[in-house]
C-alpha cells in the first residue's frame, strides 16, 4: 500500500483538446510554489499524484490548496486491482477513525475490472461491517470512502481538501493589476489569478504625501497574492509630480477624474510596452465618485486596452468577505493612505463631462510628466528575496 497525494483537476476537464496544455501549466505552477520541498509528480488526463516524505505531506497539501486549477486534494492509498486487497486497505485506513457511520462510493473507469461499481461498493461495505463497528449510512455518513478503480491500480481516500478551483495561472496570458492599499484591488487581483491570468501589479506612490509604510503595505498585499501565483512583480510608479500638478491646476471637483485618467494613461502605455494583454482594477460600480458609470466612461476614454473589473458587480460586504477569506483584509485596513486617498475633495463630480475633463487637462503638459513617470518606474520582484526584503 503506497500513500500519495491525489489532485483532481475540476474545471480543467472541460478543456478537451487543450487539456494537456492546462495540465502542463498546472504542473509548472505546482513545482514553482512547492519550492525546495522534495517531491515527485505523476500526471495524466484525469488525475495528478504527488509523492513525498510523510513529513512534507501537510505542508504540500496546504500549499496546493492555494494553487488555481485544482478542484480538490486528498491523501490517497494506492493498491492493486484486487478486491480482497482493496477491502483490506479500506479497513486499514478507517479502523482508527472515531466516526460511527460510513458509505462506500466507487468509480470504475477501468471497465475491464470485472465487478461493477455498485457491486464493488456493496462488497467493500459488507467487509467493513464484518471487520469494524461502523454502521452504513448512505444518505449522511460520517465517513465517505471513495474508491477509484483505474487501469493499473485502485486509489482509496477519505478526506478531500477543497482546492481553489479556476484555471492555472498563466494559461490566459498576463494582466497588469492597478493595486492600491485598499480592500478591493487585492480581491480583484485574486479573482483575475483564479481565471488563469498571470498578474503583475502597478502601484502609484506619491512621496512625501504617501509614506514608506503605505508602500510596504502594498508590497505585503502583493506578497499575499504571490502565495497564489509565485510570479508577481510590483511596478512602482513615481506619481508625485503628476498629482501635485493636478492639485494646483485642476478644479477640485474634477481632480479625481483627471487623476484616474492619468493613471489609466500610464497603465495603458506601460501595459503596451510590457506586453500585458489587459488592465485589471478593483472598481465596484457606484462605490465612490470615480466609479459611477458616467465616471467610468470619461476615465476609460484615455485607453483602448481592455479593462477587467472583477468586483464591479459585488457590494462592499461581499468584497470584504472575500478579502478575509484570502487573508488580505487585515493588511488592507492598516491606516496608511495611498495616493487615491490624499487630496480628496469634499464634493468630487459624480457625472463628469468628457469635454470638460479634456479642457482641464490642456492647462499642463501631462504627456511629458507621464513619460517621466514611466521612465522611472521601480520594479520589485517578490520572488527575489534581496530585491523584496531591502524595501521592508
Amino acid at each position: 500500500m503506497e500513500r500519495l497525494i491525489l489532485i483532481k483537476y475540476g474545471e480543467l476537464t472541460t478543456k478537451k483538446d487543450n487539456r494537456k496544455l492546462f495540465i502542463n501549466v498546472l504542473e509548472k505552477n505546482i513545482v514553482k510554489l512547492l519550492g525546495e520541498i522534495d517531491f515527485k509528480i505523476i500526471k495524466d488526463r484525469v488525475r495528478m499524484f504527488i509523492m513525498s516524505d510523510d513529513k512534507n505531506v501537510d505542508i504540500i497539501i496546504n500549499k496546493l490548496a492555494r494553487i488555481f486549477g485544482i478542484h480538490s486534494i486528498a491523501m490517497c492509498y494506492k493498491v492493486n486491482n484486487n478486491i480482497d486487497d482493496i477491502n483490506d486497505v479500506v479497513v486499514n485506513i478507517i479502523q482508527d477513525k472515531k466516526q460511527k457511520s460510513f458509505k462506500i462510493e466507487t468509480k470504475r473507469s477501468n471497465k475491464k475490472f470485472a465487478i461493477p461499481s455498485m457491486e464493488v461498493s456493496r462488497i467493500i461495505g459488507a467487509y467493513v461491517l464484518k471487520k469494524t463497528d461502523y454502521i452504513v449510512d448512505v444518505h449522511c455518513p460520517d465517513l465517505l470512502v471513495k474508491v477509484e478503480i483505474r487501469e493499473n491500480d485502485t486509489y482509496v481516500y477519505i478526506d478531500e481538501v477543497k482546492g481553489s478551483g479556476g484555471y492555472p495561472v498563466g494559461v490566459q496570458g498576463s494582466g497588469l493589476l492597478m493595486l492600491s492599499g485598499g480592500i478591493d484591488s487585492p480581491v480583484a487581483g485574486y479573482l483575475a489569478l483564479k481565471r488563469g491570468i498571470n498578474v503583475e501589479c502597478l502601484y502609484f506612490e506619491s512621496p512625501p504625501h504617501t509614506s514608506v509604510e503605505a508602500k510596504n503595505k502594498v508590497l505585503k498585499l502583493a506578497q499575499i497574492l504571490n502565495n497564489y501565483s509565485g510570479n508577481i512583480k510590483v511596478h512602482v510608479v513615481p506619481f508625485t509630480k503628476i498629482q501635485e500638478t493636478i492639485y494646483k491646476e485642476v478644479p477640485s471637483t474634477y481632480m479625481i477624474t483627471i487623476l484616474r485618467r492619468m493613471m489609466y494613461r500610464i497603465a495603458s502605455i506601460y501595459a503596451n510596452e510590457k506586453k500585458f494583454k489587459v488592465i485589471i482594477n478593483g472598481e465596484s460600480i457606484g462605490q465612490v465618485a470615480s466609479q459611477t458609470l458616467s465616471s467610468m466612461v470619461v476615465i476609460n476614454d484615455v485607453t483602448t486596452t481592455p479593462i477587467i473589473r472583477p468586483v464591479a458587480c459585488m457590494d462592499k460586504l461581499e468584497i470584504i468577505d472575500l478579502a478575509k477569506k484570502i487573508d488580505t483584509y487585515e493588511t488592507s485596513i492598516l491606516p496608511f493612505e495611498d495616493c487615491c486617498t490624499i487630496f480628496v475633495p469634499r464634493h468630487p463630480v459624480i457625472n463628469p463631462v468628457l469635454e470638460v475633463a479634456q479642457t482641464y487637462e490642456k492647462v499642463f503638459n501631462y504627456e511629458e510628466l507621464i513619460r517621466e513617470a514611466i521612465n522611472n518606474i521601480e520594479v520589485v520582484n517578490l520572488n527575489k528575496k534581496n530585491n523584496y526584503d531591502e524595501l521592508l
